[in-house]
């Protein structure tokens, strides 16, 4: 071995994982979960009893929480489903570009280019016409799974 030092290139999180595994008997209406590979908010949970042979199952029902769409699945119950990690962070809006990119303020200063409008018309129209009349706009980010989403926004008044 040599006494040169050793450089690693890592572009990974320190261990922190996408998912997490919980036994899909104690998920409930509200959690998240990964239906078809995709992270969803639970609407409905319904728990169907043990037959002749086997366990009890769960149905779950959710929708993605960035696109929206309506997913299913069937789970026994005693089996584990992957828990997506859902993170929110409040940014604050510095600047809207015309190919649909926001500009955001971090909490330690730097910026944030790298994220689209919503999709959702109310909050796109809501973000556009705040920010035109001025307003000191912070916007709600929600991630998961490696996908990040605008999916509130905040009026804390006129710019000073």
């Amino acid at each position: 071995m040599s006494d040169d030092d050793h450089h690693f290139e890592s572009k990974a999180d320190a261990g922190a994982s996408k998912t997490f595994p919980q036994q899909a008997g104690t998920i409930r209406k509200n959690a998240y979960i990964v239906i078809k590979q995709r992270p969803c908010k639970v609407v409905e949970v319904s728990t169907s009893k043990t037959g002749k042979h086997g366990h009890a199952k769960c149905h779950f029902v959710g929708i993605d929480i960035f696109t929206g769409k309506k997913l299913e699945d069937i789970v026994p119950s005693s089996h584990n489903c992957d828990v997506p990690e859902v993170i929110r962070t409040d940014y604050q809006l510095i600047d809207i570009s015309e190919d649909g990119f926001v500009s955001l303020l971090t909490d330690s200063g730097d910026t944030k280019d790298d994220l689209r409008l919503p999709s959702d018309d109310v909050l796109l129209s809501q973000i556009k016409s705040g920010f035109g009349e001025g307003k000191d706009l912070v916007v709600s980010v929600m991630s998961a799974m490696g996908e990040e989403q605008i999916c509130a926004l905040k009026d804390v008044g006129p710019k000073p």
